[in-house]
C-alpha cells in the first residue's frame, strides 16, 4: 500500500487536469456567468446597522435593520490590518497573487488526496470563494457538490480575475466573507469579537479571525489549535499565551451581540427606517450635548428615585433655526418603559400652559402686567359639581398683579383669566401654537384648562415656548439639517405680548412669592422659564428659553403612577438649569442680556408698589382699575344638572333656583329662547320635564353664559317663575 501511494504521488498531475477538462467539456460552450464590476458590488453593499450621525458626522446611534447579517461600513483594503490580510492569504490561498483565479496545483493535490483515501482538502481559491459570495446558487449548503457547480464557480472566478485587480478581489472578499455566525466582513468581526476597528487587529487576533473562515463554529481550544498550526505554516512566532487570550475573548462573545452606539435611540427610531432607504442619516443633533443632557437627566432621576420618579425626557432646540440639538426621549436602563418616547408622548401640562393664556389676554388688551387679579377661594359650577381651584401651597395672596400671578404660578388668578377670555379662544390659540392633541371644544376642557388639564407633548411644548422666544413667530422644529419644512414663518402671538410674557417669566423678584429668591430657576444670564406639575403629581415640567436656546424637561412615570412630593423646582428644573448653564458656559453666553422691547411697548410706573412696568402702548393709564374679580356667569343650575321630579311632593316645593354672579341689573334670563326676567336677583322656576337651556344675555343681546340641564319625571302644574 505504501509503495502504491508513493508510485501514485510520483506521477505528474497534468493528466488529472486533462481528465477534468474532458469531463467538463460538455459545459464549456454554455454562456459564461455575468461578472459585476467592483464599483457595482461596492454600491450594492448595505450595512446591517443604520447609523444616525450628529451635525458633525459623528455616529451617535446604530440601529439594527438587518436581522440576518451583521455588517458594518465597507472597509477599504488600506484600512485593514496588514497582519489580517497576510494571514487570511496564508490560510486560504497562498498562491493568490500567482494564479488567474483557479489554482490547478491545489486542485491536483486535492484530487490526489481524495483518490488515495487521504483527508480531504479544499482547493477553492480566494477568487473562487468570492465568486460563491457573489452568486448564491454556488453556495453548496446541504446539497452535494457537483461538477457543474464547480465549473460555474471556476468560470466566474476567471471572469472576475479578468475584470478586477487582485487588490479589489481581496478587498471585496474581506468585506463579504462570513467569519462567525452572523458576522459578515472583517469590520463586523473585529468590532464584535475584539471591540476594535479592523485596522487595529493584532497578529494573535488576526490568527483567530483567519482560522474562523474555515471553522466559524470552533470553540476556544479548537481556535487555539488551528491558530498555532497556521502560525507555524506562515512561519511567524506568536506567543501561545497571546493566542489563547485572543481565542478566549472571541469565544466569550455571546451570539447576537454587536456594536452598540446608543446615545439617541428615540431619535433613531424616527429617522432611521429598515428597507432600501439611506443607512446613514445626518441630523441636527450635537453628540456632545446629547450625551451631556442624557447623563444629566439620569443623575437627577437617581436623586429623586426615592420619591417614585423613574422616567424623564429632555429636548434642546436652537431658537433661530429650529434645529433640535439634543433629543432624549427616555432615561435608558432606569426607565420603566424604555421604548416609550417621552418627547412625543402626551401628558398633562400643568401650569406650563399659563404663559400662553396670559399672553392671549395681554394681546387682546384685556389685561396689563400691572392689572390686579383676585387670588381668593373660587367655586365654579361644572357638570360634575363645583370646581374649586387651589394654589400649590394651599394659600391665597388676595389681590396680586398679573406679573406676580404668572411669575409665581398662582392657580386661582389663572382660572379667572380663562373666564375672561373664554376657553374656546384659549383652545384656538393653543392649536395655532402647535398643540395638535387638543381636539375637543373649550367647553369640554372647562376651567381646568387654565391649569393644564390638556394632554400635550414635550415636542409641542418646547416649540411653543420657542415661538414666544422668537417674538411670537412660529416655525416647525427640524432634525435634518438644511431641510425645508415647507411651512413659512407664522405670526401666532404679537411681538409685544411675547415680550411682556418673557419679561414676566424672567422676573426673579415676582417669582419669589411662590419659589423664593434663591432657586434653580435663577440663572446668571437672561432666561425666561416656567414650571408645571399636573394633577396628583403625575407629570413635572420645566420649560424655558434664553436668547439662543429653548430647553424643555419632563419627569414622571410613563406608567402614570404619581410621584411623591415632587415640584417643578425639585423634579425637572435642576436638569433644565444644568443644561442651560452648559449651553452658556462661555464668557459670551454668561453675559447674555435681556431682549430689547419692541416699538409697541412702553415703560411706565404702575402697580400698587409703583414699580416700573412694561405696557402695551395705550394701556398704561389707571392699571389698578382693571381689577378682574369675575365675569358674568350662571352659578345655578350647573352645566349638565339632572333634576328628578317627585310626584308625591307638591309642585310649590319643587322649584329650581336660577342664580348668577357679577351679572348686573341689565342682564336677563332666557329659558329655551324666551325671556323670563331680570338676572340681577335670584329667580325660582317651576320645572317642566325635558331638556332646557338657560342663557344669560346682556342689554345688547349678547349671550354672556349658557347652561344646559335636564328635568325628569312628571311635569309640575304650571306656575310662574318669580
Amino acid at each position: 500500500m505504501t509503495a502504491h501511494r508513493a508510485k501514485w504521488s510520483g506521477r505528474p498531475a497534468w493528466w488529472i487536469l486533462a481528465l477534468l477538462l474532458v469531463l467538463l467539456l460538455p459545459f464549456t460552450f454554455r454562456p459564461a456567468p455575468r461578472v459585476p464590476s467592483f464599483k457595482e458590488v461596492r454600491a450594492d453593499w448595505r450595512p446591517s446597522d443604520a447609523q444616525l450621525l450628529d451635525r458633525r458626522g459623528e455616529v451617535i446611534h446604530a440601529l439594527r435593520v438587518n436581522p440576518v447579517r451583521r455588517r458594518l461600513d465597507w472597509t477599504p483594503l488600506a484600512d485593514l490590518s496588514p497582519a489580517l490580510v497576510r494571514l487570511v492569504i496564508a490560510s486560504e490561498d497562498r498562491r493568490f497573487f500567482r494564479h488567474g483565479g483557479v489554482d490547478f496545483r491545489a486542485l491536483g493535490a486535492a484530487a490526489r488526496a481524495r483518490a488515495s483515501g487521504g483527508p480531504s482538502r479544499g482547493a477553492s481559491t480566494i477568487t473562487m470563494q468570492f465568486a460563491a459570495l457573489l452568486d448564491s446558487d454556488l453556495v453548496r449548503g446541504d446539497r452535494p457538490r457537483t461538477m457543474w457547480l464547480k465549473w460555474i464557480q471556476m468560470r466566474l472566478a476567471w471572469g472576475i480575475e479578468r475584470r478586477w485587480s487582485k487588490r479589489e478581489i481581496l478587498e471585496a472578499y474581506l468585506n463579504l466573507v462570513t467569519f462567525r455566525g452572523e458576522l459578515e466582513g472583517a469590520a463586523a468581526a473585529s468590532s464584535v469579537l475584539f471591540g476594535k476597528a479592523p485596522h487595529g487587529i493584532t497578529e494573535p487576533e488576526a490568527l483567530i479571525l483567519a482560522v474562523l473562515l474555515r471553522a466559524p463554529a470552533a470553540g476556544r481550544d479548537a481556535m487555539v489549535y488551528r491558530a498555532m498550526a497556521l502560525a507555524k505554516a506562515a512561519r511567524i512566532s506568536t506567543p501561545t499565551g497571546a493566542i489563547v487570550l485572543a481565542a478566549g475573548k472571541a469565544a466569550g462573545v455571546p451570539r447576537g451581540t454587536g456594536p452598540r452606539v446608543v446615545f439617541a435611540p428615540h431619535a433613531a427610531r424616527i429617522l432611521l427606517r429598515a428597507g432600501s432607504g439611506p443607512r446613514s442619516v445626518r441630523t441636527t443633533l450635537d453628540a456632545d450635548l446629547q450625551r451631556f443632557v442624557s447623563e444629566t437627566l439620569v443623575r437627577q432621576l437617581f436623586v429623586v428615585r426615592d420619591q417614585r420618579v423613574r422616567d424623564g425626557a429632555a429636548l434642546v432646540v436652537d431658537n433661530a433655526t429650529g434645529d433640535v440639538l439634543a433629543y432624549v426621549g427616555g432615561s435608558g436602563d432606569l426607565s420603566s418603559a424604555r421604548f416609550v418616547d417621552g418627547v412625543r408622548a402626551r401628558r398633562q401640562a400643568g401650569s406650563s400652559l399659563k404663559p400662553f393664556l396670559y399672553g392671549l389676554a395681554l394681546e387682546k388688551r384685556l389685561l396689563t402686567p400691572a392689572s390686579l387679579l383676585e387670588d381668593a377661594p373660587l367655586e365654579i359650577p361644572v357638570s360634575g359639581g363645583l370646581y374649586r381651584p387651589r394654589n400649590y401651597d394651599e394659600a391665597f395672596q388676595g389681590l396680586v398683579t398679573v406679573r406676580i400671578a404668572l411669575a409665581s404660578s398662582l392657580n386661582v388668578p389663572a382660572v379667572r383669566v380663562l373666564q375672561l377670555i373664554g376657553a374656546e379662544a384659549f383652545v384656538a390659540r393653543l392649536r395655532r401654537l402647535g398643540f395638535d392633541g387638543l381636539t375637543q371644544s373649550g367647553e369640554y376642557y372647562g376651567p381646568s384648562l387654565a391649569l393644564g388639564s390638556a394632554d400635550v407633548s414635550l415636542w409641542e411644548m418646547v416649540n411653543a415656548y420657542r415661538t414666544m422666544a422668537n417674538g411670537g413667530m412660529a416655525t416647525p422644529l427640524r432634525m435634518i439639517p438644511g431641510g425645508s419644512t415647507g411651512t413659512p414663518p407664522q405670526r401666532i402671538t404679537s411681538e409685544e405680548a411675547a415680550f411682556l410674557v418673557s419679561s414676566i417669566l424672567a422676573d426673579r423678584e415676582s417669582r419669589s412669592v411662590t419659589f423664593g429668591l434663591e432657586n434653580v430657576l435663577a440663572t446668571r444670564f437672561w432666561t425666561a422659564v416656567k414650571t408645571g406639575t399636573s394633577k396628583d403629581m403625575r407629570d413635572n415640567w420645566c420649560v424655558g428659553y434664553s436668547r439662543r436656546y429653548t430647553v424643555g424637561v419632563w419627569v414622571g412615570n410613563f406608567s402614570g403612577e404619581p410621584m411623591r412630593n415632587v415640584s417643578g423646582i425639585t423634579g425637572a428644573a435642576p436638569v433644565w438649569l444644568e443644561v442651560m448653564n452648559h449651553l452658556h458656559r462661555g464668557a459670551e453666553g454668561r453675559t447674555e442680556m435681556a431682549p430689547e422691547p419692541p416699538p409697541g411697548v412702553v415703560a411706565a410706573t404702575g402697580g400698587a408698589d409703583l414699580r416700573p412696568e412694561w405696557f402695551l402702548r395705550g394701556t398704561r393709564s389707571h392699571p389698578l382699575s382693571v381689577r378682574v374679580a369675575g365675569v358674568p356667569r350662571i352659578v345655578a343650575p350647573a352645566e349638565g344638572t339632572v333634576i328628578a321630579l317627585d310626584p308625591e311632593i307638591p309642585a310649590s316645593r319643587q322649584r329650581v333656583l336660577f342664580e348668577t354672579k357679577s351679572a348686573g341689573g341689565d342682564a336677563r334670563f332666557f329659558l329655551d329662547g324666551t325671556a323670563i326676567g331680570s338676572a340681577g336677583a335670584l329667580r325660582m322656576w317651576n320645572p317642566r320635564a325635558g331638556k332646557h337651556t338657560l342663557s344669560l344675555v346682556d342689554r345688547d343681546a349678547r349671550t354672556l353664559d349658557a347652561v344646559r340641564f335636564l328635568v325628569r319625571g312628571t311635569t309640575s302644574r304650571p306656575g310662574a317663575s318669580r
